[in-house]
């Protein structure tokens, strides 16, 4: 796929798990700093934190739960993430004014193109990604370029936003995101590696599970849905205040982002789902740094440029709010 797009025209070709490392890094803080002010007695902390990378899931609150949005993570998701930082640190490190760059995301999403749009993912009337296209337009676009896809030479991402681990590639699938949070989290939180980095208690494609996480004495509890149906009973949960979770990871698409509609199709084939599911964690498995936060490119970003996770500047650029959509219409601004 990374010599397809070269072919294409691409000057440089990027990994979105990078974006989802930087995600982990900005949402699992938030998580801890949330979770530790609830154990310190406040109980104005908004809990549990609903994970927030799937646009169709955050549209969903903003329009039918407008009253629970200060419950979603104010992450942006991987894709708002890179293009925040290739229109900063990126376009600095080229030396180049954010204008001059156009990036285009590949997605397995539909709600990608939306979110893309949304003013607040934009600088001066810029968007922070130009153009959202989604895995069968990429197919496309290699046909009509007469691109022969199965000869061509594996390629290798550009650097700094190229680099990934195994946290980053599990993203895709329906509890991926709230393991690669844990395996971040559990070492920030308890200064100590996990016994076992594989939380396979959070796996699975039951439509709605559920696990409690030993973070060395301290019970997190952790609630997972896929398909807004099975979400809805979560969130009734929170509205009512009966949801016993410190955490829930939500994905609009059965089996999150591998059934994403977007990708080609699977005609609702279970089976289908599972083998893309088992070859993320297969991914996942064969590369050499597994949590987000031992990433190299990532730790250089913060030493760089970021300074701190969740602090002033990732901040600016990380992190976002939402607002009930049938109330008024967002101008982008604070």
């Amino acid at each position: 796929m990374v010599s397809a797009l070269r072919q294409l025209g691409f000057d440089y070709v990027f990994d979105t798990d990078f974006a989802a490392d930087l995600t982990i890094m900005e949402e699992g803080t938030e998580l801890l700093q949330r979770i530790s002010k609830y154990l310190q007695g406040d109980q104005h902390v908004q809990l549990p934190l609903m994970t927030s990378c799937c646009p169709g899931w955050v549209s969903f609150v903003e329009q039918h739960y407008p009253e629970l949005t200060g419950y979603l993570s104010t992450a942006k998701s991987p894709q708002q993430m890179f293009g925040a930082i290739a229109k900063s640190y990126f376009a600095e490190k080229l030396g180049v004014n954010r204008k001059r760059l156009f990036v285009v995301s590949v997605m397995p999403c539909l709600a990608k193109k939306y979110e893309a749009s949304r003013p607040e993912f934009a600088v001066d009337g810029n968007p922070d990604v130009d153009v959202s296209i989604y895995t069968r337009e990429l197919a496309r676009l290699i046909r009509y370029a007469n691109i022969k896809f199965k000869e061509l030479p594996d390629g290798e991402f550009d650097p700094p936003l190229g680099t990934s681990t195994g946290a980053g590639v599990i993203f895709g699938t329906t509890g991926g995101v709230i393991e690669a949070a844990c395996r971040s989290a559990y070492e920030f939180f308890t200064g100590k590696e996990p016994e076992q980095i594989d939380f396979k208690k959070l796996r699975g494609m039951n439509g709605i599970r559920e696990a409690t996480i030993d973070f060395d004495g301290v019970p997190v509890k952790i609630g997972i849905a896929h398909g807004l149906g099975n979400a809805r009973q979560l969130i009734e949960e929170v509205k009512n205040g009966t949801s016993p979770y410190h955490a829930i990871e939500i994905m609009a698409c059965p089996g999150g982002c591998i059934g994403g509609g977007g990708q080609p199709f699977h005609r609702g084939s279970m089976k289908v789902l599972r083998k893309r599911a088992q070859a993320l964690y297969e991914e996942d498995r064969n590369k050499q740094i597994r949590k987000s936060h031992q990433n190299p490119d990532i730790i250089q970003l913060y030493d760089e440029y970021l300074g701190e996770p969740c602090g002033p500047r990732a901040h600016t650029l990380l992190h976002t709010h939402y607002f009930d959509r049938k109330k008024k219409v967002h101008t982008g601004e604070e």
